[in-house]
């Protein structure tokens, strides 16, 4: 079994550490991803997000070239065990010669601060598919959650700007993998009226489940499928069962906002689901898209771990709990790497 992951945040944890004074990096640490437990998994391949906001004072330029010096550090120091790629035919070298590949992205369209030629630099330091937005607007367009809104209510009016558009034709003509998750319902469409190649929704569930508005809904996962787009399992709690979080969001909605917006990227520290929540969500999404439409996009360290959680040494645990819930071999297989690899190999060649 082999294993590939939309999105992990591991990156950014790593610097954010070594900012409070620890000594942490990537072969292994106390986060929920480092290289030694992805290759008791059985990765293949891992997509590196590196994690891009606003902040005042800050340029989201200049925090990418900061994480971009992290990720190569750590590539190079531990070269025994993972490479970066830029191509599948880099990923099946690394195959050969024994070692896992990494992918680099960037989740927050404002790293490129609505420039073009920005966005080319990215491209030239490897980056090969980008999460549009986070929980902010930006230059290229708008979130289905910021501070202005609660976690149920889709953003229906605002999507991509006419920079974002110039953006993802550009993303689409020099070969980075659009990502739609975090974006808004309206950006989404947009992505689908100025694009014609694959894209992806890196971690994302089904809204049908659960109706927080980072899930996607029916529509959305069939119209996804319909491009030959993939969208990534989501491993966060809040993400994967509605009573718990619904209930909690609707006692005091301006709470749990609040935290969302001072911890940054996770809203509630509280486990409250498990390997069959997540395994009810690629029943739906497979039933309304297809099997080849589904992946997986754990989130690992942009999420808070709880009880219940996969684990990426024991990621076997979850293609169990797939096959006693009904999935064949070959459909875990096409969920675990292949939907990843055929996309990969559409868009990255």
């Amino acid at each position: 079994m082999k294993v590939i992951d939309l999105h992990c945040d591991t990156i950014y944890e790593i610097l954010a550490g070594r900012k409070r004074g620890e000594h942490i990096g990537l072969r292994k640490n106390r986060l929920m991803l480092d290289l030694e437990r992805m290759q008791q998994g059985g990765y293949f391949l891992q997509n590196f997000a590196l994690f891009v906001e606003k902040k005042q004072g800050e340029s989201p330029f200049d925090m990418f070239k900061e994480l971009l010096d992290v990720f190569n550090m750590e590539i190079k120091e531990n070269e025994d065990l993972i490479a970066k790629v830029l191509t599948t035919d880099d990923m099946q070298e690394n195959e050969k010669a024994g070692k896992m590949s990494a992918l680099l992205t960037v989740e927050g369209g404002e790293a490129c601060e609505g420039k073009l030629e920005n966005l080319k630099y990215l491209y030239e330091q490897g980056v090969r598919m980008m999460t549009l937005t986070w929980n902010f607007p930006n230059e290229i367009g708008y979130p289905n959650f910021d501070e202005s809104r609660d976690f149920f209510t889709p953003n229906m009016e605002e999507g991509l700007t006419e920079t974002g558009i110039l953006f993802v034709e550009e993303m689409e003509r020099l070969g980075i993998i659009v990502d739609v998750s975090h974006l808004s319902d309206a950006g989404f469409y947009d992505v689908l009226k100025y694009t014609k190649r694959p894209f992806v929704a890196s971690h994302s569930n089904a809204r049908s489940i659960c109706p927080w508005v980072r899930n996607l809904t029916d529509d959305m996962i069939r119209r996804l499928a319909d491009r030959g787009g993939v969208t990534g399992l989501n491993y966060c709690a809040d993400f994967l069962r509605k009573p718990a979080v619904q209930e909690k969001a609707e006692k005091n909605k301006s709470e749990e906002k609040e935290r969302l917006i001072r911890n940054g990227r996770q809203a509630s520290k509280e486990g409250y689901a498990d390997l069959e929540d997540i395994a009810r969500h690629a029943r739906h999404i497979v039933d309304i898209g297809g099997i080849e439409c589904l992946g997986l996009g754990s989130d690992f360290d942009g999420i808070p771990a709880y009880q219940g959680c996969p684990k990426a040494e024991r990621i076997d645990e979850l293609a169990d709990v797939l096959a006693k819930n009904g999935f064949h071999e070959r459909e875990i297989d096409k969920i675990f790497y292949q939907n990843a690899f055929r996309l990969y190999q559409e868009v990255l060649g």
